[in-house]
């Protein structure tokens, strides 16, 4: 019997359209698949109806995958593979793999030797960065930032003067809630002339690519409360 494949499937951003975002042959393949690891069994369903309003649920298998989950847990996920059945990936908004569970169970299926196949579609990260200006030779991805202010401020500082010195462009993230927060300190502790640049909303009707420096961002500034945003600290050429 041959051995299936782990597929990262990626979904939205955020929009209610798919088609803009989620190539055809990939919305193909993904209404072909019946095992899912997912973060949220809601939003992993919502979604594949999205492809396909006809999508057969009943008939599907969902795991629950969270950065605790077991050793043992995962690798259950793992068996319909050496069954001969595909198993896809759905992380809570683009990519999986990246900021996300996704990574251990794609680690645990390559330690056991099985097939992965990362599949196309929207990375927050690759879509701030291109539209950024920025360096896009040499950046870094640093997830999010420390919830204690004190070292939140530490390590913005550390990206600013990494990317004045070597021109490294750094991209992190934080939870909608507290983008204000990291708005507020880069804007109050960076230099005026540090270029900022903020994606919000990517993918949607209301996003949102912007780069300007520290000084220009406090005239600027716009409310991200709730809104998922990409920051990212770098220089124009």
């Amino acid at each position: 019997m041959s051995q299936g494949k782990l597929y990262l499937l990626p979904t939205t951003l955020g929009s209610e359209s798919t088609k803009h975002v989620i190539p055809t042959d990939v919305a193909d393949m993904a209404r072909q698949f019946r095992y899912f690891a997912v973060e949220d069994i809601k939003s992993a369903r919502r979604y594949l109806r999205k492809l396909d309003r006809e999508f057969p649920i009943d008939e599907s298998t969902f795991f629950i995958l969270k950065n605790n989950t077991l050793p043992e847990e995962l690798n259950k996920m793992l068996h319909p593979i050496r069954e001969g059945h595909n198993v896809a990936i759905i992380s809570e908004a683009g990519c999986p793999g990246i900021a996300d569970p996704g990574a251990n169970l794609v680690a645990l299926a390559h330690q056991q030797g099985l097939r992965v196949a990362p599949l196309v579609g929207p990375s927050s990260i690759l879509l701030a960065l291109i539209g950024s200006g920025f360096n896009g030779q040499e950046f870094a991805f640093h997830g999010y930032l420390p919830r204690e202010r004190k070292e939140r401020i530490r390590r913005l500082r550390e990206y600013e003067a990494s990317a004045r010195k070597t021109r490294m462009t750094h991209i992190f993230m934080d939870t909608p809630f507290r983008s204000m927060h990291i708005v507020e300190d880069m804007l109050n502790e960076l230099s005026d002339d540090t270029y900022i640049c903020i994606a919000s909303n990517v993918t949607n009707y209301d996003e949102s690519v912007r780069t300007m420096r520290v000084k220009d961002w406090r005239e600027n500034a716009y409310d991200l409360s709730k809104i998922p945003a990409m920051f990212l600290i770098g220089r124009l050429s």
